[in-house]
């Protein structure tokens, strides 16, 4: 790993990093939140919620498309 330059990631932060491409990439949050085995959805949503605000404008977004007879 040192060869490659890349920085050794225990577990937890694989499991991190997974949960927040999946929400990047459009997974709803109590679907992510449900395979990580949190018992509800705050807990989700406290944990990776830095992954989300880039989600909002997307779903403006889609609101817009959607209202204006567009696709996207």
């Amino acid at each position: 790993m040192a060869t490659a330059g890349v920085k050794r990631i225990k577990f937890h932060g694989v499991r991190h990093t997974v949960a927040a491409l999946l929400l990047q990439s459009g997974v709803p949050v109590h679907v992510v939140g449900a395979r990580l085995g949190h018992a509800n959805v705050s807990m989700a949503l406290k944990v990776y919620a830095h992954a989300l605000p880039n989600m909002q404008a997307d779903a403006a977004d889609r609101l817009a498309a959607v209202l204006h007879g567009r696709s996207r």
